[in-house]
């Protein structure tokens, strides 16, 4: 007997949470029973196919989110032509409500795990396992267990699990990390519900918030650091929310830190107490990460979605974690709320771009089955996909068209803002727009006249674009010279590249000066002393760091703010060396020092 859980992520990097949590639960005695198969859904459907058939599983479950449905059902379809004695099971929130619809559609589906699925997964398993002894067609097997739904009929939910009776997911890390590979992100949970009500989000639907306990907690986490695991990801809804529990796990991770592994956080920023504040303050760069779902700063919204949260009191937070300088913070946004329109988005966006996070994510509502922006989508006048991930396409407040200013928008923000690849480009450019908004909004406008949504330009043209934007402008001589500098400075601060760019300066009248700067650190070395340490004369260490000249003091970020874009002119000739060996862990940008 096998029964394969199959799961088909988004991307590569992801693991399949719940597969490893119903295997787990399931117990020794009944694993040998359970194949686990991870897929993508970049990956050809008919390769995805070929192999779910080679593995030859008497029973097959697929786990069902709005990224994967599509590919789900195509799969479930073409496999039962191949297979049609192998019974067919789904599980996730995809398919949590509208049952009978889902029947309809998918007439091959056998039945549906409905909510947590670890008991009931368990049992099911236990009644093939012993069908299978006694011969028959599992096809036609009855199956009344509680947390199913099958065509027969729903035969009811099943109480709220205790956390605590969950093996941990990876007890054979080594072994997963060997199947899966090293670079994936695991994920972990410490507790399950929410305590808040957000009308969009399922997890507002268990009210009641479940804690693993923290010395359980603590032993798995010591896994993940003992086998010092690349990036965990904490998949708890608001993780701060039980104070206690928040702070035991972050001085946990802060006295036991292996100083490789990055712990991530969905975290609700103005609960953030004084004592949580200092404790943060104290972590190793890059030993954790911050998510953080602003969503709006439109007070009227925020009531309305039931998100009692105060813009203020998130803004001094995420204004005091940036201080630190030792925590990446991701921010949220969600186009489509209600009573937002348009200018009250570019306000929400204005603000929290204001915050300076290290990511803002522009989202657009998904309306999710089972929430209550689901059940009242036609009382705001939400108007959404009807297919997975059912997003916004217009509203009473937003229309179609005004959506579309936003995706555009949203193009330019990942492409030039998340990127990382133009900090400081940026910072400067700001100066030239009313508000970052106009600022995006006049590049993604660029962006459309030249095509370059059509055909995508590649990442180091996108220098090139930024500097013909800038022309654009008719900023004048002395900001396309700034504009010049601030590009090559963004270049070499992330990467030596292979070739000069063709906008950086031509600095070939110093190279003497810089080959004897090389040759004086091979002998009195200061700068590059771990270099000569290790053996490296001035021709290798030239080769492994980059110098370049400068007559824009283009790595003050608070003079590119302040300066005021009329009065640029160039000052005093500055080299610059960067460090490759020697990178921020939050950034990834190079170290450098102002010779």
């Amino acid at each position: 007997m096998k029964f394969l859980l199959a799961a088909i992520h988004a991307k590569y990097i992801h693991t399949g949470l719940a597969l490893y949590s119903l295997r787990g639960y399931a117990g020794r005695e009944l694993r040998e029973y359970i194949e686990v198969a991870e897929y993508t859904i970049n990956q050809q459907m008919e390769e995805v196919l070929a192999d779910l058939y080679d593995r030859k599983p008497d029973a097959i479950g697929f786990s069902c989110y709005i990224w994967n449905f599509s590919v789900v059902k195509r799969l479930v379809r073409e496999f039962s032509k191949l297979r049609p004695d192998v019974p067919v099971w789904l599980g996730g929130p995809e398919v949590s409500y509208e049952y009978k619809k889902i029947f309809e559609e998918l007439p091959e589906v056998t039945g549906i795990m409905s909510g947590e699925g670890e008991e009931t997964f368990r049992e099911l398993l236990e009644l093939y396992v012993g069908a299978e002894g006694r011969g028959g067609d599992l096809r036609e097997l009855p199956v009344r267990i509680a947390g199913t739904v099958t065509k027969e009929g729903d035969f009811g939910v099943r109480r709220p699990l205790d956390l605590d009776k969950i093996p941990f997911y990876y007890e054979d890390l080594e072994e997963e990390e060997k199947a899966q590979g090293e670079n994936k992100i695991l994920y972990y949970e410490s507790g399950r519900g929410c305590p808040f009500r957000c009308s969009y989000c399922l997890s507002s639907i268990e009210k009641q918030v479940r804690l693993r306990s923290l010395g359980l907690v603590k032993r798995e986490l010591r896994c993940f650091l003992e086998r010092k695991v690349k990036q965990v990801k904490f998949i708890d809804r608001t993780f701060n929310c039980n104070r206690d529990h928040a702070e035991k796990i972050w001085r946990f991770l802060l006295e036991n830190d292996n100083g490789v592994t990055n712990f991530h956080f969905e975290i609700s920023a103005e609960l953030l107490t004084e004592e949580q504040l200092e404790l943060l303050s104290g972590m190793r760069p890059g030993l954790i990460q911050l998510e953080i779902g602003v969503q709006t700063t439109n007070r009227k919204t925020l009531q309305t979605i039931h998100r009692h949260a105060d813009p203020e009191k998130l803004k001094k937070a995420v204004m005091s974690v940036s201080g630190f300088r030792n925590i990446r913070q991701h921010l949220d946004l969600i186009a489509g709320l209600p009573w937002e329109g348009l200018e009250s988005f570019r306000r929400s966006f204005n603000e929290v771009y204001g915050m300076e996070p290290d990511q803002l994510q522009l989202g657009f509502l998904k309306v999710l089955k089972g929430s209550e922006m689901w059940e009242r989508a036609e009382e705001y006048g939400i108007v959404y996909q009807s297919e997975p991930p059912y997003e916004v396409l217009y509203t009473r407040w937003l229309s179609y068209e005004e959506l579309q200013e936003l995706k555009r928008v949203e193009r330019m923000l990942e492409l030039f803002y998340n990127s990382g690849q133009f900090g400081h480009t940026l910072t400067a450019l700001q100066k030239w727009f009313e508000t970052p908004y106009d600022m995006f909004l006049s590049l993604a406008e660029f962006y459309r006249e030249r095509g370059f949504f059509v055909n995508s330009p590649s990442r180091n043209y996108r220098y090139e674009i930024l500097l013909e934007f800038v022309r654009g402008l008719e900023a004048g001589e002395n900001a396309e010279a700034l504009f010049r500098e601030l590009l090559t400075f963004d270049v070499y601060l992330r990467e030596k590249a292979r070739s000069r760019p063709a906008f950086a300066r031509d600095i070939r009248d110093h190279f003497q000066e810089i080959t004897l700067f090389y040759r004086e650190q091979e002998k009195t070395p200061d700068l590059l002393a771990e270099y000569v340490s290790k053996g490296y004369d001035s021709r290798q260490m030239a080769r492994m760091t980059h110098m370049d000249l400068f007559c824009y003091p283009v790595w003050d970020r608070q003079w590119l703010r302040e300066t005021d874009p009329d009065r640029i002119r160039p000052g005093e000739e500055h080299f610059v060396l960067f460090d490759y060996e020697k990178r921020s862990p939050l950034t990834r940008e190079a170290k450098y020092a102002i010779i």
